[in-house]
């Protein structure tokens, strides 16, 4: 079944993540995702509020952008979460914003090739695994973690471009797709990260996260419109609870495994989207 979640976004200032989190578990939603977007929230210091707050949402950082990182702390942050909140975490890790990346001096000249080296050592880090690496970016002498996860922790990529969904299937355990992929997007994912795991000679299941831009009210379409100049044709809704969880159901058919509703930026009530979200959309998501 796909799970249902929201966005809470950083435009928001951080104070308000404490009622936002606890609102979204009161209302029955199954997740939490959270972004680590320059230069407003980071996204291990909220993730780990926002489930020490609650108590059984599952609460997802998409995404954390690995030139901005070094893999090893990337490993820590990750297990602490997964070892003080057992199974409810998820980080994505990804390319990050270019320009964003520039302005901090950390953009690199093959984001492909750090994004492979930042999963392979992050994936054998949470495994336990000593590692000595010299790759082009990642470089690691004899590291391994104290406190790795007591059981598997997922790690997730972001990705858009078919390079980057195919080393998604290749060296990840699951994708997190953007508010801009429609269904077919959904599908043409799918059998890139596919073919990712062929060619990599991988088997088993491959998580797929998709945003979902959403609103409702007065002037949904407008907002929304404004918001996906870019999108792929069929992505983003804007109605009432049906129109929203019909479109939940077609990025699930289409091949998602969990579905984050994701406000506009200038939603004019973000407490009272995750109230339409949870006793709304979701019991018809479920009927």
């Amino acid at each position: 079944m796909t799970s249902l979640g929201v966005v809470f976004r950083p435009q928001l200032p951080p104070e308000r993540l404490r009622e936002y989190a606890r609102l979204a578990e009161e209302v029955g939603l199954e997740e939490l995702w959270l972004w680590e977007d320059c230069f407003l929230e980071g996204g291990v210091s909220t993730a780990a509020a926002a489930l020490a707050w609650t108590e059984r949402l599952r609460v997802g950082i998409g995404l954390l952008p690995v030139p901005l990182r070094n893999v090893a702390v990337t490993a820590m942050e990750t297990a602490a979460l997964h070892r003080m909140f057992p199974g409810r975490a998820s980080v994505v890790v990804g390319h990050g914003v270019q320009d964003w990346m520039g302005q901090v001096g950390a953009r690199a000249a093959s984001p492909l090739t750090l994004l492979g080296e930042h999963l392979d050592a992050l994936r054998a880090l949470l495994r336990g695994e000593k590692l000595t690496v010299q790759g082009r970016y990642v470089t690691l002498d004899g590291v391994a973690l104290d406190w790795p996860p007591p059981r598997p922790a997922p790690v997730l990529s972001g990705a858009t471009g078919p390079r980057t969904l195919r080393l998604s299937g290749a060296k990840a355990d699951g994708t997190l797709l953007t508010c801009d992929t429609s269904p077919d997007g959904v599908r043409e994912a799918r059998r890139l990260i596919e073919e990712g795991q062929a060619e990599a000679g991988r088997e088993g299941p491959h998580k797929v996260v998709v945003y979902l831009l959403a609103a409702t009210g007065a002037g949904a379409a407008e907002r929304v419109r404004a918001e996906l100049t870019a999108a792929q044709p069929g992505a983003g809704v804007a109605g009432d609870a049906a129109a929203v969880a019909d479109a939940v159901r077609r990025l699930a058919d289409a091949g998602a495994d969990t579905v984050v509703l994701q406000p506009t930026a200038d939603e004019p009530d973000p407490e009272g989207f995750v109230r339409f979200a949870g006793e709304e959309v979701m019991p018809l998501v479920r009927r």
